[in-house]
Formats: structure tokens, C-alpha cells, sequence
């Protein structure tokens, strides 16, 4: 099957064609880590996760970059209204993303890079620029100059006399024209800053992820993902700085999440409207939130809410129930091989080659997870169906459990829908490790937050994990 590729730049779908036979370079626009992720960034995290992952499963040998911005406007204004260093709340932030990155069953980046730490970089492709004409100094600033970039507005569709309309020169720019925007910053006093050719200053915001996709990914990328509120100006200024630096096409296939929104507005730190992922991790596991996330197409807009998440718990643990009642039905099987499945289970047979077929070819159109996922329900219905219209087929039969344990397997490895593997049945729980949920379940329910995290602590401690699903706490070994 071939996998074909929703491009915002051509605005359709293309076959994926990467730029290295049996390769793929990501590249997804990372957080600015003035403070915690809320669940809009982790919708982003989730969506790279789940298109990295699926590259892999089909062969590629996969290379997936997330950069950190630790140095900007809002990170210094956070430092300065607690009275510490920059790189202490850069730094803080970052820890947290590292711990919901887990919680939410997000593969590691191979590459996690920071502003601050390709100055250097940043320095060299400015003056690039400058030494083209594309750029230049203003006092201790360094501009771009947008219309010198003919196919500016080509990615957001904008024409760059429309633009003008709504440009500005802010206090203390001094630009040529006000739709140029910055490259590099004169330093202000007491804010972070760098020696460069043009004094001392730190970068603008879009200069560094040009840099660090270029300087792991080569001069044009395969894939550089991020939310739709990206694509202008940040993604539109990349496009123009890569290419007027390189001379070549800078990326060729541009993905966007969409947004989630909270009672109708996008969640937002600039507006203070949104969840922390610390929030709802209270009251859902990792892994709930996960399936909720991938439920709908990536690029699709959705509501979040209490009631969606207790929805695709519900779902979520259909899916769980058939694992553990599979492995049930495996271990009960007698030591000797089963008898042959009954000339009935050949309808069983034919749903899983249809419903592996089906799930691939959703994944192959455009990374289509919620169609995948939909997929997955039908097996589940259909197999229940099965047991009770066939009673003792699938139970007596190693083959079709197998052959169902499989195409689970292979969901799993795609979606990341479990943490540690398909669940299994059976587990013994200590009487003390029991109490110790029990107390974390008052405490949660009296939203006594540090109790019950020092209880998780407790759980832990003894071997075990617990986790909160909208159907009561999950115990399971660690």
C-alpha cells in the first residue's frame, strides 16, 4: 500500500516520496517553555508520535527532531516576575514535558535541540542571509526582508500586499519596511545575550528552528509538523529564510494539527484558556488521554472536555477487556496443541485479514488514526459477536487467538495505545498495596492532591502502579 500525505504547502494529498530511499527526517516545531504543556501542545507530541511510529512500522529508518525555544520574550518576563535565571524556568518546564511525555507513551525524540545552544548556528545562517541581500542591520537588530522573498505567503496563502494592510513598525524598530520581521535582537538591559557580528543579542523566534531542521535533517526536510497557529507567520518566515539561505525547496511535505478547543475557544497560554496536562492527569490515565487524542483525525479541530474523556475511556477499555480476555482464553488452553478450529471460524479469520487490511489502509491515507481506531472497534464488536453466536470456537482455538493477539499487537505498535505492552489477566495484589488504593481514592476524591501523589509514591515503592480510569483505579506491576 502506498502512504499518501495531506501537504498544507500544495494543499492536497501527495504519495510520500523522501528525499533518502528508505529514510525520513521529522522535524516538529517543539514547545516554548515559559511553563507547563497544557493538552493543546500534547495533541501536537501525540500526532508527531503517531507519524514517526507509523514510519517505522512500514521500514523507514526514521530521524525525528523537537527543538525546545528556552530563550524568549515570555521566558525572560516569567524569570523576571520570579527572580530567577531564564535557563531556571526554561529548564524546570522542560522537566515537566519530559514527565507527560512518558505519561502519554511518546517515544523519545532522537534529537531534542535548544536555542541557546546553536548560537553559533543561528549566527552563521544570518549572516548568510545578510551577505545575500536577504537581510540587514538596523542598530543592534537584524531584519529579513520579506518582499526580496518573491513566493512569500505561498504556505498560508497570503499576498503580501494584503499583509501590509495590518503591518507595523513597533517602538524602537527600525525596519525598511513593516513587514520585515527579526532575526536576530539587539540585547536589552539585563536580558540574556550573545556576542554576534551586529553586537551583543540573543535570536528571534523563527530563525532557530530553520537551523536546527537543517543542521540535523539536511538542507530540505521530508516532514516538518506543527499546530495549524503556526503556519503564519512562524512556518510562512522559516519557508522564507531555509530557502533564500539554501536555494532549495526547504521542506516537502508540511503537516498540521489541528486545534483543540475549550467551550468553543482554542486553548491558549496567551489567554490563560486551557488544561495543564498536570490537570487531567489527575482524573485520567496517560493512556485514556492518548486514545482520546488519536480518536479524531490529527488534523481535525475538536472539543476537549471531562465528558469526551470519559467517553473514549469507555472505548478505550473495550479494547483492554478484549487483550485480557484473549490472554485468558491462551492460558486456559490445554498443554496439547488444540484441535482445528471449526469450519465456522473461517468468517473469524476473514474479519482479521479485513481488519488489518482496513487499519493500514486508514493509516496510509494520511495518518487517519481515528479511522484506524474505528476499525479496531469493529473487531471487538465482531468478536464478541462471534463468542456468543459460536460458544467454544475462538476459546478452543490457538490459532485464531494467536492470529487476534497479532493484529492487536500490531494496533498497539502503531498507536502506542498501552504503556507496557498488551494487558495480560491476572494479577495478585497484596492487601496492603490495595489499601494504599483505597486511601489514594479518598484523597483524590477529596482533591487532596499531594496526598494522593505521596500514595502513587507508596504504590510504587511496593512494585506496583496504579492508574485512574473513568471506571475506578487500575492496578497493575511496575
Amino acid at each position: 500500500m502506498t502512504l499518501r500525505i495531506y501537504d498544507t504547502l500544495r494543499g492536497k494529498k501527495e504519495e510520500f516520496k523522501p528525499v533518502r530511499e528508505g529514510k525520513a527526517g521529522i522535524y516538529f516545531c517543539g514547545m516554548t517553555v515559559q511553563d507547563k504543556p497544557h493538552v493543546g501542545h500534547m495533541l501536537a507530541f501525540v500526532a508527531g508520535d503517531l507519524i514517526k511510529r507509523y514510519l517505522r512500522f512500514k521500514g523507514y529508518q526514521v530521524t525525528y527532531v523537537q527543538n525546545f525555544t528556552d530563550v524568549d520574550d515570555k521566558i525572560i518576563n516569567k524569570a523576571n516576575e520570579e527572580g530567577v535565571d531564564f535557563q531556571e524556568v526554561a529548564e524546570r518546564n522542560i522537566r515537566e514535558y519530559f514527565k507527560y511525555e512518558k505519561e502519554l507513551n511518546i517515544l523519545p525524540a532522537d534529537i531534542y535541540p535548544k536555542a541557546t545552544e546553536h548560537i553559533g548556528d543561528i549566527i552563521k545562517l544570518v549572516r548568510t542571509l545578510v551577505d545575500k541581500g536577504f537581510a540587514y542591520q538596523s542598530g543592534g537588530d537584524v531584519y529579513f526582508r520579506v518582499r526580496k522573498f518573491s513566493p512569500y505567503g505561498k504556505l498560508s496563502r497570503r499576498r503580501v500586499d494584503e499583509l501590509q494592510a495590518g503591518a507595523r513598525i513597533e517602538v524602537g524598530e527600525q525596519k525598511e519596511d513593516p513587514l520585515d520581521f527579526t532575526l536576530w535582537k539587539g540585547a536589552k538591559e539585563g536580558e540574556p545575550a550573545w556576542d554576534s557580528p551586529w553586537g551583543r543579542g540573543r535570536p528571534g523566534w523563527h530563525i532557530e528552528c530553520s537551523v536546527m531542521s537543517m543542521k540535523y535533517l539536511g538542507d530540505t526536510v521530508d516532514m516538518h509538523g506543527g499546530g495549524q497557529d503556526l503556519i503564519f507567520p512562524h512556518h510562512e518566515n522559516e519557508i522564507a529564510q531555509s530557502e533564500s539561505a539554501t536555494g532549495k525547496n526547504y521542506v516537502n511535505y508540511w503537516l498540521h494539527n489541528g486545534l483543540l478547543n475549550l467551550r468553543g475557544e482554542k486553548m491558549s497560554k496567551s489567554t490563560g484558556h486551557f488544561f495543564t496536562i498536570e490537570e487531567i492527569c489527575r482524573e485520567f490515565s496517560g493512556e485514556v488521554i492518548r486514545f482520546y487524542l488519536l480518536s479524531t483525525h490529527f488534523r481535525s479541530r475538536s472539543e476537549f472536555g471531562r465528558e469526551r474523556l470519559q467517553e473514549a475511556g469507555a472505548g478505550f477499555e473495550r479494547i483492554r477487556t478484549l487483550c485480557v480476555n484473549l490472554d485468558e482464553m491462551k492460558t486456559a488452553l490445554p498443554e496439547e496443541k488444540a484441535a482445528p478450529a471449526a469450519p465456522e471460524a473461517e468468517q473469524l479469520r476473514e474479519l482479521i485479514r479485513g481488519v488489518n487490511e482496513d487499519f493500514l489502509a486508514s493509516m496510509d491515507d494520511d495518518f487517519n488514526s481515528g479511522e484506524a481506531i474505528g476499525h479496531i472497534f469493529r473487531l471487538v464488536r465482531e468478536v464478541n459477536k462471534f463468542r456468543t453466536d459460536y460458544p467454544g470456537v475462538l476459546e478452543g482455538s490457538d490459532e485464531l487467538i494467536d492470529a487476534l493477539l497479532e493484529s492487536l499487537r500490531t494496533f498497539d505498535t502503531i498507536l502506542g495505545l498501552f504503556k507496557e505492552g498488551l494487558p495480560r489477566a491476572g494479577l495478585a495484589v497484596p492487601p496492603e498495596v490495595e489499601k494504599l488504593v483505597r486511601e489514594r481514592e479518598e484523597a483524590r476524591r477529596a482533591k487532596d492532591w499531594a496526598r494522593a501523589d505521596e500514595l502513587r509514591d507508596r504504590i510504587l515503592e511496593a512494585g506496583f502502579a496504579v492508574e485512574d480510569r473513568a471506571e475506578g483505579p487500575y492496578i497493575k506491576r511496575k
